[in-house]
């Protein structure tokens, strides 16, 4: 496969990735979704922004 292949189901989620809700981030983020709203999610490296995104997904 040379450099500019893609296989994008290389990239799909294939298993629910863990993630525990600390406060009302999931109903912020459905409402957004819903709105059709951008959302930003700001935090220190490690706070775990991308599992909240995969786990949205």
């Amino acid at each position: 496969m040379g450099i500019t292949e893609q296989r994008p189901e290389e990239h799909l989620i294939t298993k629910e990735p863990y993630y525990l809700a600390s406060g009302n981030e999931m109903e912020i983020a459905i409402s957004a979704y819903k709105n059709r709203l951008p959302l930003l999610l700001k935090g220190p490296t490690g706070c775990g922004k991308t599992r909240f995104m995969q786990y949205l997904a």
